[in-house]
């Protein structure tokens, strides 16, 4: 055999086996790279947590296999599993290999909170804990701190203020200080100085609207008269009248089923009862929308003292300046709820 057949002969030998190497390997490393989650998923490393914990909880949601993989690539992309602390969502398809470098870069997860009527805001601290690494009594313990609260003015009752209706994008390991903080931060673009200057020149604070406006959300649906409700609400505040709304009845006795609110029901211990207490309530009865604030900033003066439902509801109202008009449209209503059998 000559020098060049050997040399041929040596570099296909080399070829083959450099081929079976790349085939091995790529076999070995197709798993890693090529199969795909089944679905989306979010995954959360707690503090403290290891890489032990990581698997454990890719397993719940991908299988043994693919949390293994996944694992293995993540512990050589960074060596210390809790400083990934967070929420990340791995997309469905996602390799082991995208899996692990998802974590490992520390892109969290954005969750989505929406609020939207929140009627009874402490309890609701719970759901939106849920979101979160934190308990509701963690949240409520923060919305009960004067001093996180005071940069916006608010009081402990007047905390729900905070969360006005729309969606806000936070993080899972966000503390209860720092979801305050941010939706505070949407609080204070909305509560900028021509607002505030509005409710000034209507004798009122921030909070006062926000109050008002939230008894406005339970009356009507409309928004073509929320602002008339409102500046109704704000001549009884200026006549020393007592407000009488029966979303505050409904607030105080925790019922919000009561469609007819009668002399029983007026009785309704506590400081949210506006038939029993002057002025407005320590606080806000639900979560309330920019929307109306702008309502009532922008309510055209009237001499509205009384309204009452319109009897074809239609959920709008009828005003009245007297209490004998008054008198005349209640009657209307309660006919017409007496017709249709309403308690």
């Amino acid at each position: 055999m000559t020098q060049q057949s050997q040399t041929k002969r040596r570099a296909v030998v080399i070829f083959v086996i450099i081929a079976v190497v790349i085939a091995a390997v790529a076999l070995f490393a197709a798993p890693y790279f090529l199969s795909g989650a089944a679905h989306a998923a979010v995954i959360r490393i707690p503090r403290q947590a290891t890489t032990a914990t990581l698997t454990d909880s890719l397993t719940k949601y991908f299988g043994d296999d693919y949390a293994r993989r996944t694992s293995r690539i993540f512990s050589t992309l960074t060596s210390n599993t809790a400083e990934r602390y967070g929420a990340y969502e791995i997309p469905e398809g996602s390799s082991p290999a995208e899996a692990a470098k998802i974590l490992a870069r520390g892109q969290q997860y954005t969750v989505k909170l929406t609020i939207n009527g929140v009627r009874e805001f402490m309890p609701f601290a719970d759901r939106i804990a849920a979101k979160f690494d934190f308990s509701g009594d963690d949240l409520r313990q923060a919305l009960s701190n004067p001093d996180f609260l005071k940069p916006y003015g608010l009081t402990p009752e007047q905390a729900p203020d905070l969360f006005i209706n729309d969606t806000y994008y936070l993080y899972w390991t966000d503390s209860p200080q720092a979801v305050i903080e941010k939706v505070g931060a949407y609080y204070n673009k909305v509560w900028n100085k021509e607002r505030r200057d509005k409710a000034a020149a209507l004798g009122l604070t921030p909070a006062d609207v926000m109050t008002i406006a939230s008894i406005v959300d339970e009356e009507s649906n409309q928004l073509s008269e929320k602002g008339r409700i409102g500046r109704l609400y704000i001549n009884r505040l200026n006549h020393n009248m007592r407000l009488q709304a029966d979303p505050t009845v409904r607030f105080a006795l925790k019922d919000f089923t009561i469609k007819r609110v009668t002399g029983a029901h007026l009785n309704a211990p506590g400081p949210y009862n506006t038939y029993r207490v002057n002025g407005l309530p320590p606080g806000p009865i639900r979560t309330t929308d920019v929307a109306t604030i702008d309502a009532i900033l922008d309510s055209a003066p009237s001499d509205d003292l009384y309204m009452c439902a319109k009897e074809d509801f239609s959920g709008f109202h009828n005003f009245a300046s007297t209490y004998e008009e008054h008198l005349a449209n209640a009657r209307r209503y309660q006919e017409a709820l007496d017709a249709r059998g309403i308690n």
